[in-house]
C-alpha cells in the first residue's frame, strides 16, 4: 500500500498542528544495553523541532519522534527505522543528526501495539515476546502512515523521501525500498538479508525480494557481524546482480561487527560509523533526497 492509499490518515492534533505531550515513546535507553558507553553521542536540540509526536495509522494511533530545522521551507524527508530495541535515546538522536544536516527525520515505534522491547533484558525475549509478532504488513502500512503525518505538517517534502535503518530496521529498509516505489533512496545499516527461519507474518527477506527491488540502496555491513555472515552479504550481491540491479551497492567494513553505528555499545567502530555516516550523506544526494 503506498502513502497515497492511506488518504485522510492524519496526525491527531491539539490546536492545529502542535505537538501533543503523549510520553508514551520509551525514556532513555533501553535496559537491555546498559550501562552505556562513553563514546555515546548526544545531539542537542538547538535550532530544532524535536519530540513526540503521534501519528494516525490504519488501526490507531501511534507514537513517534520527530526532529527537523526550526526554519527553511520543506525539508527532505527521512524515514528511520529503529533497531530491535525499539525507538529509544539512539534512534531519537539519530534523528536530531539527521535535522541538523536538514532534514526531517521521523521515527515511528513500529512495536507499540506488540509491546515495549526497552523494558527486557535479554534478546531471544525480545523477539519471543514482541518482535516475531510485528508483522511486515504493519511496519509498511506505519511507514507509510509517518509519511503522510509529514507531510501534513506542511514542513517536509515527500517526493525527496529516503529511508534508513538500523538492524532489525535495516531489513526493513531493504522491505520499504520494494513496497514503495517512490523512495528516492535507501540506506540499510546491517540488516538481516536471509531468513534465519520462516516466519509468516515476516513473508520475504531482501535476497528474495531483490528482483523486485527498483529504489537505489546502499547496504553498510560489518565483516565480523555473527548475527549476518558475509556469505549472506554476498548472497545478496548476487541477487542483485542477478536482478540487473546496478544502482545498489553493499559496503563491508573490515573488523567490524554487528552494530558498528551503535555508539552507545562496546560494539561501536568509529572508523566505521563516520565513514559510513559520510557515505550515506553522499548517497542521499546523489538519489535526489537531499
Amino acid at each position: 500500500m503506498s502513502a497515497s492509499a492511506l488518504g485522510g490518515a492524519l496526525p491527531r492534533t491539539e490546536g492545529g498542528l502542535q505537538d501533543l505531550v503523549t510520553a508514551l515513546l520509551p525514556q532513555g535507553f533501553a535496559r537491555i544495553v546498559q550501562p552505556i558507553a562513553s563514546s555515546t553521542i548526544t545531539t542537542d536540540t538547538k535550532g530544532l523541532v524535536a519530540g513526540e509526536v503521534t501519528i494516525q495509522t490504519m488501526t490507531g494511533t501511534v507514537p513517534a519522534y520527530r526532529a527537523h530545522p526550526e526554519k527553511g521551507g520543506k525539508l527532505p524527508l527521512v524515514l528511520v527505522v529503529q533497531e530491535i530495541f525499539g525507538v529509544h535515546e539512539h534512534i531519537k538522536d539519530v534523528c536530531r543528526r539527521l535535522a541538523k544536516l536538514g532534514y526531517f527525520a521521523i521515527a515511528v515505534d513500529l512495536y507499540h501495539r506488540q509491546g515495549d522491547v526497552t523494558k527486557l533484558t535479554d534478546n531471544q525475549e525480545i523477539f519471543a515476546k514482541v518482535v516475531n509478532f510485528v508483522p511486515d504488513s504493519q511496519v509498511m502500512s506505519d511507514l507509510d502512515a509517518s509519511v503522510v503525518y509529514a507531510a501534513s505538517t506542511g514542513k517536509a517534502d515527500p517526493s525527496r523521501l529516503g529511508i534508513t535503518g538500523f538492524c532489525w530496521g535495516g531489513r526493513m529498509t531493504w522491505t520499504y525500498c520494494v513496497h514503495n516505489p517512490k523512495v528516492k533512496a535507501g540506506v540499510a545499516w546491517y540488516g538481516r538479508l536471509v531468513a534465519p527461519a520462516r516466519a509468516p507474518l515476516q513473508p520475504a527477506y531482501p535476497v528474495e525480494l531483490a528482483p523486485h527491488l527498483k529504489v537505489p540502496v546502499l547496504g553498510l555491513y560489518g565483516a565480523e557481524d555473527a548475527s549476518i555472515p558475509v556469505a549472506n552479504v554476498e548472497q545478496m550481491r548476487g541477487a542483485l546482480k542477478s536482478a540487473s540491479n546496478t544502482t545498489s551497492e553493499i559496503v563491508v567494513y573490515d573488523g567490524a561487527p554487528h552494530a558498528f553505528y551503535a555508539d552507545y555499545r562496546p560494539n561501536y567502530r568509529k572508523e566505521a560509523a563516520e565513514d559510513g555516516w559520510k557515505r550515506m550523506q553522499a548517497w542521499l544526494r546523489k538519489h535526489g533526497v537531499a
